[in-house]
């Protein structure tokens, strides 16, 4: 075995972090010099030790690249910018979305196309990790009720949305990921007596990935019911079976749930979220019509000590079903396009890391603000995800046999102590 030399004049943390990534059987010199001949290859820009990552700010230990497809405002590039990942490229069509995206995040190279028109070779960078929260319409149970009152074809009948998921799986085939990370409606399972979610399930098996999937409830980690299901997947090429991969969703976070007192603003807002007299009588006899045939549709009032139900992407119509008492108001009123983004999980430390100090700013209208919360996907549940992700990229990395994964290469010592690289091995 080579003799190990030690780094002189190393930080604590940069210590760990060498001990934890040197692979056994060579020295910490060695490493890195492997790791810097790497770096200094252009052609092949390792990601896992590409540490050119903006935002400075960084909060992990193992940088990756990831994608960011059907993005929305953001919600998987901020949880995954929070853990150390690099955002190598973004798919969004719709406009309203991209003009917050971009305000958010200073990212002007947006893909603002159809994404079924990419040339997914020379368009798409190599990644470690894609993300994408599919369109979830065709599959949730109000799209598929929409659609069949207007006869329509829903999940992947549906031409211009349910198709997508293909899409994805072009993109798998042609750029081979080592990591998946997908989020969809809780319906998704459901959907045609289970015959969706078998195809999506088998479309990934048989790619040769591991499938892990969960329906989470966002309640963990905002004061919201809001249940979606996650899937992840891993490349067994290069983490193994199911049984040797060794990950697992997190649990909510530990301590009293928080309620809406925590989202909402401390001022009296604007007069404008307060409903009219008339859409309010409305409201209430559309409730009071539905229960008396034994239907649930109608209104729902909340104060600051209740746990709302799901933001949807109508909440702009009348939003009832999140209304907030008003003390001395008779009518109740919408929550502010300010409170949405915080109920969504949209919390000022994700904003802070692209320089915007008072939070995310709004840059459309209250409309299309609550549209795309509605539509997003909650990055503290996204951050909770891929921290346990990460977590077994990290054991994938150091727990090689005599071997370093890096984006689907290997540092192995030859029979002389020196690195080499070389292709994964199943």
């Amino acid at each position: 075995m080579t003799k190990d030399v030690l780094i002189r004049d190393l930080t604590t943390e940069d210590q760990n972090w060498l001990n934890d990534a040197k692979p056994a059987g060579i020295s910490q010199v060695e490493f890195l010099r492997s790791v810097l001949r790497e770096a200094r290859d252009n052609s092949l820009q390792p990601s896992l030790f590409d540490f050119a990552i903006e935002p400075k700010t960084v909060y992990g230990n193992v940088p990756f690249k990831f994608i960011d497809l059907f993005a929305g405002v953001g919600g998987f590039r901020s949880g995954l910018t929070a853990l150390g990942g690099k955002c190598v490229f973004t798919s969004e069509w719709d406009k309203f979305s991209n003009k917050t995206y971009q305000s958010w995040f200073g990212d002007e190279d947006v893909h603002t196309g159809d994404i079924r028109e990419l040339d997914i070779r020379t368009e798409i960078p190599d990644h470690d990790v894609l993300c994408a929260g599919f369109p979830c319409q065709p599959f949730s149970l109000a799209g598929v009720s929409k659609k069949n009152s207007l006869g329509r074809s829903h999940g992947f009948e549906d031409e211009t949305q349910g198709n997508l998921f293909f899409k994805i799986m072009d993109i798998v085939d042609k750029k081979r990921p080592p990591v998946l990370f997908l989020e969809n409606v809780k319906n998704l399972r459901s959907h045609d007596k289970g015959n969706t979610w078998k195809v999506i399930q088998d479309s990934l098996i048989e790619r040769d990935y591991s499938v892990f999937s969960r329906v989470i409830d966002a309640r963990g980690w905002v004061p919201q019911h809001r249940e979606r299901i996650f899937i992840v997947c891993f490349d067994k090429q290069i983490f193994g079976r199911e049984d040797e991969t060794n990950f697992q969703f997190p649990e909510p976070p530990e301590g009293e749930p928080l309620t809406l007192s925590s989202i909402l603003e401390t001022t009296a807002p604007d007069k404008k979220y307060m409903l009219s007299d008339k859409l309010w009588s409305y409201l209430q006899a559309y409730a009071e019509k539905h229960r008396k045939k034994g239907n649930g549709f109608g209104y729902s009032l909340f104060t600051g000590k209740d746990v709302a139900r799901t933001l949807s992407a109508r909440y702009h119509k009348d939003g009832s079903e999140i209304l907030i008492k008003q003390k001395g108001w008779r009518n109740p009123r919408r929550l502010t396009p300010l409170e949405a983004k915080r109920l969504m999980g949209f919390v000022d430390k994700y904003a802070e890391m692209y320089g915007h100090e008072d939070g995310f700013p709004q840059v459309v209208s209250d409309t299309q603000a609550y549209r795309q919360f509605g539509n997003a996907v909650v990055p503290l549940v996204v951050e909770a995800i891929a921290r346990e992700i990460v977590h077994t990229m990290s054991q994938a990395i150091t727990t090689a046999e005599n071997s370093c994964l890096l984006k689907g290469r290997v540092f192995a010592s030859d029979k002389n102590g020196r690195t080499r690289q070389g292709n994964a091995q199943p």
